[in-house]
């Protein structure tokens, strides 16, 4: 399956106030084989930057302020397979949480790798297609 890559418009209304980025929070400690603590994963653009992302198993991904994001599968070998690369576009966090999973499910990922280096939605939309061209099948 080749892997896609998602183009979110993302708009502002006029005189919104930005909220402050935050992190995602750690696994829950109820997660199924999953400890507490974060897992990081750095994936390298086109340009040869690197972007530090935090991976969290699909289904027990938090609720997602702006983001940078790859589904991914997560193979028995641990080899990782990126399926889709894209920004979350909602003000909801909890809309982008279910935007992903829904996509995730679809393509079978089973991990989430969530970027929160960007401060805006044009440079999200940068880092996005910069991950694309480098991970393009």
């Amino acid at each position: 399956m080749a892997m896609q890559h998602h183009h979110p418009v993302t708009a502002k209304a006029p005189g919104a106030s930005r909220k402050a980025r935050r992190e995602p929070a750690p696994c829950p400690q109820s997660a199924p084989g999953q400890a507490s603590e974060r897992h990081e994963h750095v994936w390298r653009g086109a340009s040869g930057r690197t972007y530090r992302h935090w991976v969290f198993p699909l289904l027990w991904c938090p609720e997602l302020p702006a983001a940078n994001y790859v589904l991914v599968r997560r193979h028995g070998d641990g080899r990782r397979s990126p399926l889709a690369i894209g920004h979350t576009r909602s003000e909801a966090e909890s809309l982008n949480l279910a935007e992903l999973r829904h996509r995730g499910a679809l393509l079978e990922a089973n991990e989430v790798h969530i970027h929160m280096g960007a401060a805006d939605a044009e440079t999200r939309a940068a880092i996005a297609r910069d991950l694309a061209a480098a991970h393009a099948h």
